[in-house]
């Protein structure tokens, strides 16, 4: 064939190494300067071409090595990202933001306005596809909520039982926000429970309910009762520590000093800067003979209580 063609074979061989020094070169990763992509990213985002420049920001962010153009990128992509209303790409260069950026007061920011902006166009987006589902109904209950506005958050909540009555929560916000009214009525407190009592038979393990029953039982000297329900909120959340603070004061008040001393010591290490939680571990301890204890934490509750001097005339 070389022949009739008028070609040697060497000239083949030639022509087959150009064309693999070709190909390989062809699939060489592109060598293009990560930072020189990061910073044309940037200029396209700051002068609105948004839609330009998140792919280029999304790939370009990640290789930069320089930290300074790194968080640059990362803000120019969240908020291109959120001018697009890309909220996938917003989310995750959020959570790669503060990854790379844990303490950033930028990041911050930008992380408080971002999630706030996207939390506010899923309630818009719920507004506008399921104006009447009790989601809607729920979401509008909170917002009602938040500006005091007890009467008409109360409608709302019930508005949801009417749909769903086992929709988880209701039930103890309901309870909640009757407890927070201003000027309640004489029958608040039982209305409340009501609620409480309710809400831990849909959802037996919510212990904030438990523990508001707790309260509510304590304030009534209650003891048993209120020791009940503290303890369950304490073995449902062992991180609530006003639970334990809670349950440590009412074994106190029932004279039982040393089974308070458990629960107390759980609230001060919990809640280290609670006075009192010092306060009634001090107690409990001077009523079981630990003298030297005792007068550490009322050490601890006498600094912590103290006010701080008055600056004097000048």
């Amino acid at each position: 064939m070389s022949r009739i063609l008028g070609i040697s074979p060497g000239c083949f061989l030639v022509l087959a190494l150009l064309s693999e020094i070709s190909l390989a070169q062809n699939s060489k990763p592109s060598t293009a300067d990560p930072a020189a992509s990061a910073q044309k990213g940037i200029t396209l985002a700051e002068s609105g071409h948004c839609r330009q420049a998140l792919p280029v920001l999304k790939k370009s962010a990640l290789l930069v090595a320089d930290k300074n153009l790194k968080l640059k990128a990362g803000l120019a992509t969240v908020r291109c990202a959120i001018t697009s209303d890309n909220r996938d790409a917003a989310l995750a260069a959020l959570q790669w933001l503060n990854r790379e950026f844990p303490t950033s007061p930028e990041v911050l920011y930008v992380s408080t306005h971002a999630y706030s902006d996207l939390s506010t166009r899923a309630a818009q987006e719920l507004a506008r596809t399921a104006p009447h589902s009790y989601q809607a109904h729920e979401l509008n209950a909170e917002a009602l909520e938040i500006q005091g506005k007890w009467d008409q958050a109360q409608k709302e909540y019930e508005a949801v039982l009417k749909q769903n009555p086992e929709v988880p929560g209701i039930h103890f916000r309901l309870g909640r926000l009757l407890l927070s009214k201003p000027n309640p009525g004489a029958d608040v407190a039982e209305q409340a429970k009501k609620e409480f009592v309710e809400e831990l038979r849909i959802e037996p393990r919510n212990a904030g309910a438990e523990y508001i029953l707790g309260e509510l039982a304590r304030e009534n000297q209650q003891w048993d009762e209120a020791v009940e329900h503290l303890s369950r909120a304490a073995k449902l959340d062992v991180s609530f520590g006003d639970a334990y603070l809670g349950l440590g004061q009412s074994l106190i008040s029932m004279k039982k000093f040393s089974a308070a001393i458990e629960p107390l010591e759980t609230a001060v290490r919990l809640e280290p800067q609670n006075p009192a939680a010092h306060y009634n571990l001090a107690t409990a301890y001077s009523r079981t003979g630990r003298k030297q204890d005792a007068e550490k934490e009322f050490a601890i509750h006498r600094q912590m209580t103290q006010k701080e001097p008055q600056d004097a005339p000048q």
